[in-house]
């Protein structure tokens, strides 16, 4: 899955998205987004990951995705190494149809490594749901050269729920600011977005230092989405656009 036309550079910052193939959903329950996002932290690792996952029973499975539920996925019976990170994840948000990621590249490479190895999700979903061949398409990333683009991705990315409450707000705005805001800060988990507002979540797999100084702090964070929510509308986030 390799990127579109951009050079992927260690050490510089990029927003990353990646569909299902033919858009369908890759994420169907709970455990499935349990499982990505396991998946997220366990293979951004440079060293070879072994998880026996093929043949688990679903008992254990469950109390595999419930020990992720509210807390850190470091703290799962899975871990088995320490490991090397290919990339430092800045934001997340796991749609059921696609992901989007912001992501430094620390290794030459790494970032492609990365998306190759988390795209292993896909031997899970086939043997839970009988299907047969690739999920996920090629991914697409833009490079973030500025302190700006990394706002509005930060902002962009945890906003990306809102179509689940609010359909059609990119092409018509958002109706409901107040239900909105709701959804995202008490609601949608399956983002980086709480940890930012400082609510543990799946605190482990993200790095958030550089980004809450950035952004103000946690204050700054909730503000951000508030304030986009309030006064501005989907053509103002521009190239930073990922879908």
């Amino acid at each position: 899955m390799p990127s579109e036309r951009v050079k992927l550079i260690t050490n510089e910052l990029y927003h990353i998205s990646d569909r299902a193939v033919g858009d369908s959903v890759i994420f169907k329950d709970d455990d499935d987004h349990y499982r990505g996002i396991f998946s997220c932290y366990e293979f951004n690792n440079a060293n070879p990951v072994n998880i026996w996952h093929r043949r688990v029973q679903r008992k254990k499975e469950k109390i595999e995705q419930k020990s992720l539920a509210g807390s850190d996925p470091a703290n799962s019976n899975l871990i088995i190494q320490e490991r090397n990170m290919l990339v430092e994840i800045l934001v997340f948000c796991f749609m059921t149809n696609h992901i989007h990621l912001v992501l430094r590249q620390l290794k030459d490479d790494g970032i492609s490594q990365f998306m190759q190895k988390i795209g292993g999700y896909t031997t899970y979903f086939n043997e839970k749901y009988d299907r047969k061949g690739h999920l996920f398409s090629r991914f697409k990333a833009v490079h973030i050269k500025s302190n700006e683009q990394l706002r509005t991705a930060f902002i962009y990315d945890h906003i990306n729920p809102l179509s689940l409450v609010e359909p059609g707000w990119k092409e018509s705005g958002i109706k409901n600011p107040k239900k909105s805001i709701k959804f995202l800060e008490e609601e949608y988990r399956w983002s980086s977005f709480f940890d930012y507002l400082g609510k543990k979540n799946f605190s482990s797999v993200t790095k958030r230092d550089f980004l809450l100084d950035l952004m103000g702090g946690e204050k700054g964070c909730r503000q951000a989405v508030r304030d986009w929510i309030k006064y501005k509308s989907f053509k103002d986030f521009g190239d930073m656009v990922l879908e």
